[in-house]
């Protein structure tokens, strides 16, 4: 996967990343086109985490792949136990 990612796209693959937990994601119509992410447990009572995206990160894969794969490692040193993932090609 080498072309820019589509917002949707990136959407999709951001919330696949971190299941079986819930990701929320949002960005301000007015902003910078940075892209917030919280993920929350099954219940979505409890936030696990939260990050930005700037747009130059979620549309690039390589950039995305690397940022998920950080978020994902930072979640599991804290006890969480996420489904096995890996960027799409």
């Amino acid at each position: 996967m080498n072309s820019p990612l589509r917002f949707n796209d990136a959407l999709l693959i951001t919330d696949r990343a971190f299941k079986p937990f819930h990701c929320v994601a949002w960005t301000l119509l007015e902003g910078n086109g940075e892209l917030s992410i919280t993920v929350v447990d099954e219940s979505e009572s409890r936030t696990l985490g939260h990050c930005k995206l700037s747009s130059s990160v979620y549309t690039d894969p390589v950039k995305l792949g690397q940022t998920l794969e950080q978020a994902r490692a930072d979640l599991s040193s804290k006890g969480a136990n996420l489904a096995p993932w890996q960027m799409p090609e």
